[in-house]
């Protein structure tokens, strides 16, 4: 896939991104995130905020290592409005769509006290289709399942995606090797900003794949789980670790 990006490293990059941002459509969705850290969740860190604006067809990812939270509360550089990503992140009317927002979620508020709304939670809405579709269901599926099955890809497409997905774990990942320090390293290794830009450029196609084919009894049933794991987030109750993060809520 294509891979326009910009890496926002100041605040002044970061108000002309929110000037670009503030004013796309809702429908369907435009924004779409992702968030890689230091053992990501109320206990470890921030590192990069990746969101894709799909109008743009273009990923920023967002230095929130280098920036802290300036990166949430520096405003537009339209002086009408006082938009901050902060208020976008809470904003009801401006959907976002995660895939398992949990750990997102659980790392935003307790670092910088933001609390998600409306969220589209694309790995529910491929649970919700296979039980629909099958009647059963107990477990989620990780990202990179879901891309290999209903992304579209062909053969040599999945080996490439597969390929840098490796590349990527193997900088990373303990159990390859690899040190989650790495997303801290600056510059950005070209191999990471790789890693970073195309999962989060694939989550608009699973949306289109998975959006409008449930019955409205699923579609509330998602958007209660949805709520569930965000109201979660905000509690001292820590997500399960492991192979506790696979059980579906249905």
């Amino acid at each position: 896939m294509a891979q326009a990006y910009t890496i926002i490293d100041t605040v002044e990059k970061v108000s002309e991104m929110l000037a670009k941002l503030e004013t796309l459509p809702v429908s369907p969705p435009s924004l779409y995130i992702d968030l890689e850290g230091v053992n990501l969740s109320r206990t470890g860190s921030i590192s990069i905020l990746q969101l894709y604006a799909l109008p743009l067809h273009h990923t920023y990812l967002i230095d929130i290592h280098h920036l802290g939270a300036s990166a949430f509360t520096t405003p537009s550089s339209d002086a009408t409005t006082t938009t901050t990503l902060k208020s976008l992140l809470e904003s009801p009317h401006t959907p976002k769509v995660f895939f398992d927002v949990r750990r997102d979620a659980e790392a935003l508020y307790h670092h910088f006290n933001i609390s998600l709304s409306r969220v589209d939670d694309l790995q529910l809405l491929e649970l919700a289709g296979r039980i629909w579709r099958a009647g059963r269901g107990r477990f989620v599926n990780g990202l990179e399942r879901c891309i290999r099955n209903d992304a579209g890809l062909s053969q040599v497409q999945i080996r490439e995606f597969e390929a840098r997905k490796q590349v990527g774990l193997q900088l990373f990942a303990p159990e390859w090797g690899g040190s989650y320090e790495v997303f801290n390293e600056r510059p950005m290794r070209a191999e990471i900003v790789t890693y970073c830009v195309q999962d989060v450029e694939f989550l608009p196609i699973l949306w289109r794949k998975y959006h409008g084919t449930l019955t409205p009894l699923w579609e509330r049933k998602i958007k209660e789980a949805v709520e569930q794991r965000l109201a979660l987030a905000r509690t001292e109750v820590c997500f399960p670790e492991g192979s506790g993060m696979a059980r579906g809520p249905w």
